[in-house]
């Protein structure tokens, strides 16, 4: 169950949950929603928990304000595609078609959302699957199905059985960012944790990741910040 409260004036809204796998209270900014949520154990008070938010309001108001502004998709207006800002234009087609400074797509404004979203996730899916196979075969360790979301939290996943989830939105970052997210999944397969064993791996399959790390950490907040719908839609 979760419901909306309300600290500060101006007003921030705080989603309330109660988790049975939580032991703490635990506050979120999400990046691509631009909303805040607020865990609580099953049993906790919720006065109790309003007050831990409240104490944190300065910390919630600046984690707010450095977020990225919201960006709709139209056409006339650039947009990231593998680290490159591209144009979105009419297309006289009717296929997507992708030059070095503009992305042509069919139909009328009103579709240009879907059809970008639709090509980005078949360019991703085509990039990360390969990708994902080479380091897995540099491992020699099998991948058992590789899933697309468009994921809040993470960028990628790796479950028992060789199982990767990716974010199609990495499409949109640098190409070094994306093989860095595959390359730290695929090691997952051998070492199921973030040990200096795991790192070590990451580094064998791909020299000087750190730097793709701090990128996303960096720049992550834009990629979720272009809108693919409408709220509540």
């Amino acid at each position: 169950m979760s419901r909306p409260v309300h600290i500060g004036d101006p007003p921030i809204e705080v989603i309330l949950r109660r988790s049975a796998r939580a032991r703490r209270y635990s506050l979120r900014v999400s990046a691509a929603e631009r909303r805040v949520s607020l865990t609580m154990p099953v049993r906790a008070s919720e006065a109790a928990a309003l007050r831990f938010a409240r104490a944190r309001e300065g910390w919630l108001r600046a984690a707010l304000e450095r977020l990225p502004e919201a960006r709709a998709i139209r056409f006339g207006e650039t947009f990231p595609f593998r680290g490159r800002e591209r144009r979105l234009c009419p297309g006289t087609g009717a296929r997507v078609v992708l030059h070095r400074d503009r992305i042509e797509l069919p139909g009328g404004p009103a579709e240009l959302p879907a059809r970008l979203r639709g090509f980005l996730k078949v360019q991703a899916r085509d990039r990360l699957t390969a990708e994902a196979a080479d380091f897995a075969t540099a491992l020699g360790r099998p991948i058992s199905r590789i899933t697309l979301r468009d994921t809040r939290s993470r960028w990628g996943s790796c479950s028992e059985g060789g199982r990767l989830m990716f974010s199609w939105r990495l499409i949109m970052a640098p190409p070094g960012v994306l093989s860095y997210v595959v390359a730290h999944e695929v090691a997952h397969l051998v070492e199921m944790n973030h040990s200096p064993a795991f790192w070590a791996l990451v580094e064998r399959l791909m020299p000087g990741h750190s730097r793709h790390r701090s990128w996303l950490r960096e720049n992550g907040a834009l990629l979720h910040s272009y809108r693919f719908r409408e709220p509540g839609a």
